[in-house]
């Protein structure tokens, strides 16, 4: 139930990416064709796209987490027993937690700070900039604490007991030296 609504949220997002994606795709170009074109430009264009940049690595970190796409390697973690593996990912599971308290923290403090004063282009509040922490680490910690929910109650597979997915690429085909 928790992780359906968890899959749905991330699509969602992965939809704001890809027009978020789009946005910055026709401001950059668009302020490159007036600058060359017509010896001129759109002040909006630089800062909106920079705001947008951060925006879609939040946002994509979050669906990254979701989906187990994280870089992260396996070679001990997936020799021990499932025992070593459930305790590991536990460890790993608490630190994520300390870790989205730490950017929950810090964001909040820096929307806190920076209610009043505004960007230079678009006169919105930099708030909105650093709310892009917030949204992160509060997604995230719903994320961990669903993985821990179904660690604890034993809903997770042997695999899932790693914290990171394999490539979705095919392995390289080495062809046998000839004898």
């Amino acid at each position: 139930m928790v992780q359906t609504i968890i899959n749905k949220y991330c699509q969602l997002l992965s939809y704001l990416i890809a027009a978020a994606l789009a946005v910055m795709v026709v401001l950059v170009f668009g302020n490159v064709v007036m600058r060359y074109a017509f010896n001129s430009g759109l002040t909006l264009s630089e800062e909106l796209s920079r705001w947008l940049f951060v925006w879609v690595t939040f946002l994509g970190a979050i669906v990254a987490m979701n989906d187990g796409a994280h870089l992260g390697t396996d070679m001990l973690v997936s020799r021990l027993s499932v025992r070593g593996k459930k305790s590991c990912l536990l460890i790993g599971l608490l630190l994520m937690l300390f870790v989205c308290w730490l950017m929950f923290k810090g964001s909040l403090d820096q929307v806190k700070i920076n209610l009043e004063s505004t960007s230079a282009v678009m006169e919105v509040p930099m708030a909105w900039f650093y709310a892009s922490g917030l949204v992160f680490a509060v997604s995230a910690t719903v994320i961990v604490l669903n993985q821990l929910w179904r660690l604890a109650t034993g809903q997770l597979s042997e695999d899932e007991l790693i914290g990171i997915r394999e490539s979705e690429e095919e392995p390289i085909d080495v062809p046998k030296p000839l004898q």
